[in-house]
């Protein structure tokens, strides 16, 4: 008995993670949208699988919007409406990149919104487009070394009606990978979940320009 209290309290101070799979659909508490930096994602994995989303001028692409709990999320939700058809698929990858990636979304994230594949990709298209996405970004013509910091600052300064606990920025392998902004099941604005806010603390992450 004597490793069962250090147990239960390693495991509820551990981090946030996905739930079981196949909670009930439309039970959720926000959304996190998610803008992946394209040119890191094609550097670390995208080049290596000759994604035709590396063949075009990508910058901050729709990652996904993830229905989220206050600590937790579901995926692969049950009760969710029919996928999606290619062709809804296909009409996202203007801003996801590529088809596939919008068929994944909707597989682990978007059959826990509880709303028919038409209408949450509708959804997200809206969330994207309500966003700023600072134009600075776009304009470099090398690879940088930043803090990761800047870019949340910069997304806030784009967006007026953001704070800083509505908005985090990860990274991955030395690499500003995405900007993650959370929003209410109304697309406003809402304060993050603690354990969604993790920002990078990296004070010389890698920027790559756009291709």
């Amino acid at each position: 008995m004597r490793w069962l209290i250090p147990l239960l309290l390693a495991l509820a101070l551990s981090p946030a993670t996905s739930r079981a799979e196949g909670e009930p659909a439309g039970e959720f508490d926000y959304y996190v949208m998610a803008l992946s930096w394209s040119p890191t994602w094609c550097a670390l994995e995208g080049d290596a699988r000759d994604s035709p989303q590396c063949e075009r001028s990508h910058g901050w692409i729709l990652h996904g919007l993830w229905p989220q709990y206050h600590r937790g999320w579901p995926s692969e939700c049950r009760g969710a409406p029919p996928p999606p058809s290619r062709a809804m698929t296909a009409a996202m990858a203007d801003i996801m990149g590529t088809a596939g990636l919008a068929w994944y979304q909707w597989r682990k994230h978007g059959t826990c919104a509880g709303l028919p594949a038409e209408d949450y990709f509708a959804l997200a298209r809206r969330a994207y487009g309500a966003i700023q996405r600072p134009a600075i970004f776009r304009k470099l013509k090398d690879p940088v070394t930043l803090p990761a910091a800047v870019v949340e600052e910069a997304f806030l300064e784009a967006n007026p009606g953001l704070a800083p606990d509505m908005v985090t920025v990860t990274c991955r392998a030395g690499r500003i990978e995405e900007t993650r902004l959370c929003l209410s099941k109304t697309l406003e604005p809402v304060p993050c979940g603690r354990d969604v806010v993790r920002d990078c603390s990296l004070t010389e992450a890698l920027l790559d320009p756009v291709r």
